[in-house]
Formats: C-alpha cells, sequence, structure tokens
C-alpha cells in the first residue's frame, strides 16, 4: 500500500467532544507516515466536498474509519457522508448490484470496482470488550464486526476487503488513552 485516507467521523455532540478520535487519527497519521505512506485526511464534521471526497477515496489503497460507538453504531454523519459519497461515485466504486436479468434472485452485491482497496474500522466504545464477545452479554457474543456487519457489507458491496477491526473499550468508565495509542500503533504496524 502506498496511501490511505484518515476519515473522522467523530462529533462534537453531548458530553462527547471527540478529543479520543483526535488522539487515535493523529497516532495513525503519524505511524502510517513513519511507515512511509502518504496519508490524507477528511474530518466529516469539518464539512467536505463530495466530488473531492470521491476523488481522495479512489486515490487512496485503504481507507480508515475512525469514529466512536454511538447507539449501537457509527454517528448519523458517518451514514450521511456514505449516503453521499458513495452515491456520487456509482460508476466508479460500483456498476450495479451485480445481479443479471437472465438469473436476478443470486450474485447481489458482486458489482463493486474496488476490489485492490481495503478498509478498517477503529472504533471508540464505552462497553468492555466482553459486551461484544461474551454471549451472554449485551451483543450476545456476535463480537464487534457483527454489532458493524452492516457497514462491512456496505463496503464488500463495492469490491473492498477488511482489515481487521481496531476497538478502544470502556473509554468513559475506565480510560487508558496512553495503552489505547500503544495498542493503536502497534496494529497499524502490523496491518501495514
Amino acid at each position: 500500500m502506498k496511501s490511505v485516507l484518515l476519515i473522522n467521523g467523530s462529533k462534537k455532540f453531548g458530553n462527547s467532544e471527540g478529543r479520543l478520535s483526535q488522539t487515535l487519527q493523529q497516532v495513525a497519521k503519524e505511524t502510517l507516515q513513519t511507515l512511509g505512506l502518504k496519508v490524507l485526511e477528511t474530518y466529516i464534521d469539518k464539512g467536505y466536498e463530495i466530488d473531492s471526497e470521491v476523488q481522495k477515496l479512489l486515490d487512496c489503497d485503504a481507507w480508515i474509519y475512525q469514529m466512536p460507538g454511538w447507539w449501537m453504531g457509527e454517528p448519523w454523519i458517518v451514514k450521511k457522508y456514505i449516503d453521499e459519497v458513495y452515491l456520487a461515485a456509482a460508476g466508479k466504486f460500483f456498476t450495479s448490484d451485480g445481479r443479471h436479468s437472465d438469473n436476478p434472485t443470486k450474485n447481489y452485491g458482486t458489482g463493486g470496482l474496488l476490489q485492490d482497496k481495503r478498509y478498517m474500522f477503529s472504533l471508540t466504545w464505552n462497553a468492555p470488550l466482553e459486551a461484544f464477545t461474551d454471549k451472554n452479554e449485551f451483543f450476545g457474543g456476535v463480537g464487534v464486526d457483527g454489532v458493524y456487519l452492516h457497514l462491512h457489507k456496505a463496503h464488500e458491496f463495492m469490491g473492498m476487503k477488511a482489515l481487521p477491526t481496531f476497538i478502544c473499550n470502556d473509554v468513559v468508565k475506565n480510560p487508558q488513552v496512553e495503552k489505547y495509542k500503544a495498542d493503536y500503533k502497534a496494529h497499524l504496524q502490523k496491518m501495514f
């Protein structure tokens, strides 16, 4: 890989200032640049130009979403970004839904054009890790990627492949910012 787009989906809202997402975005930028990668950035909450985002996404080999978990998923600004930017990229990110008229019930989700690109989620949650992994806890053992299945499928629809998700847990009740930073740096060094 040669270039990465960091997409910051945090938002100042309620009691969230977005500081941890900003910190982790900076860790990613510094780590990836040290590894010799070109790093582009988008801060969704600061605004973006749709056509420019489409081009940045096309120009980068990997996309990393930095975002908090709000109400069991991504903040609404991330969904809005995806809806606006990805729709504008029809014909560039995907040709169709992949089905053909001779067999319209098969091959949905196979029309993606981004087979050479990767994506990754870097997430911050107040929930402990066990809330995701323990079958007797809140998410029933589906794991963090099960909670984000819809976003994984959105990227698979475009032909992309996932890099392993990074998650910081207990970020409000038991914050360990220095550990999160060190763990994220190690994760990125392993992935890139």
